[in-house]
């Protein structure tokens, strides 16, 4: 049997589920280019996230994260996939649904030639981050369930190494701040915002409550290196695992200095987007915190991991507001994370997928094809 006779008649990849036709035809945003079903078939339609809480950061705070959700079709066979926006990112729902309205996905006809499919996909426009991730997400999952696997037993990854979940509380007032850490009671890390006049008041919150281990987020909110080692070295005696971009990005040899004498590992995040950021990044930050949005999706980000990895540095598994379709594609990868912080799906109302559970405060993969999602 040929690879074509194969996609048509084989029994695995029964999961081809779909997202209500609603949701991707009502508005008239969609696109599916190609009628064959030996064709792969793009649609998309924008969607809000709504913030249980909202979340504010050193810089910024809003209540929803603008979303585009993608469906990509192979014969019987769907795949999900999903372009979230926080602002710094630079795309709009606008600008995530005209570059895929670009895409000419139907000139393809094998979904497993994935580097040939992504290539064209990340030529077609530069940057363009999260947009891309919609599609390398989408295909990952079409072709982990026309396999009949999830991604993680595709890389050849253990189940059992994936690492415990951080959950974010955000800037807040104290009251509040308590409210979000009874929420949190179910994970056994914290996640920090940080970079206001505030950040010791709120670690003070947080310890009168409860002693698990914190991470902290600075978001380049710290611009004085001075300030921010001092913050660091008080940090380092409040059961804090490491600090994530403590100074603006630009501020490269000030991270310089601080990298030198920080007694806490130092995470990058905004200064770390794509594959050639790893080696920027090494001897100035002692880990990467991957985010598929920053990415292009799972291809890079497993490559971005593997090298960070042969670079002895520290791997953080990162996410922006989404569903747990993005979330569970992130999750994938988290067996070759030290840490992990993928709980954006658990800081929205309105969610549209079951996929990864978090069980006694660890990530844990569900042995379900492709990236291991069923829509709601």
């Amino acid at each position: 049997m040929d690879r074509r006779d194969f996609l048509r008649k084989s029994a695995i990849g029964t999961l081809g589920l779909t997202l209500s036709p609603a949701l991707f035809n009502s508005c008239g945003t969609s696109v599916s280019k190609g009628t064959s079903s030996d064709r792969l078939q793009l649609s998309f339609k924008p969607y809000d996230l709504k913030l249980k809480h909202a979340f504010n950061l050193a810089k910024s705070s809003r209540t929803h994260t603008p979303d585009v959700q993608v469906q990509l079709r192979f014969g019987e066979w769907t795949g999900y996939g999903e372009a979230s926006m926080p602002p710094y990112l630079g795309e709009t729902q606008e600008s995530v649904c005209r570059f895929l309205g670009q895409l000419d996905l139907k000139q393809f006809t094998d979904p497993f030639r994935m580097e040939e499919i992504l290539d064209y996909v990340d030529s077609v426009a530069p940057d363009n981050r999260s947009a891309k991730a919609s599609v390398d997400i989408a295909l990952h999952d079409l072709v982990g369930k026309i396999m009949g696997q999830p991604w993680y037993k595709i890389w050849g990854l253990s189940p059992e190494k994936c690492p415990d979940t951080s959950f974010t509380i955000g800037i807040d007032t104290a009251e509040v701040v308590r409210q979000k850490l009874r929420e949190a009671s179910p994970y056994n890390v914290l996640k920090i915002k940080m970079g206001l006049d505030n950040d010791k008041e709120l670690v003070k919150i947080i310890r009168s409550e409860t002693d698990r281990p914190i991470c902290v987020d600075v978001n380049q909110g710290w611009d004085n290196k001075e300030y921010a080692l001092e913050m660091i070295q008080w940090l380092s005696e409040q059961n804090c695992l490491f600090v994530e971009q403590p100074m603006p990005k630009e501020k490269i040899d000030e991270q310089a200095w601080l990298h030198e004498r920080a007694p806490l590992p130092i995470i990058a995040d905004e200064f770390l987007q794509r594959m050639p950021d790893v080696r920027r990044a090494y001897g100035l930050y002692d880990g990467i915190n991957i985010k598929l949005m920053k990415s292009t999706g799972m291809r890079e980000a497993y490559r971005m991991a593997i090298l960070a990895r042969a670079l002895d540095m520290k791997v953080m598994i990162g996410c922006m507001t989404e569903t747990s379709c993005a979330i569970s594609a992130a999750a994938q990868l988290s067996p070759l994370a030290h840490w992990a912080d993928l709980d954006g799906n658990l800081l929205i109302s309105n969610d549209l997928f079951d996929g990864v559970k978090i069980v006694e405060g660890k990530i844990t993969l569900l042995d379900r094809p492709g990236i291991g999602v069923v829509p709601l």
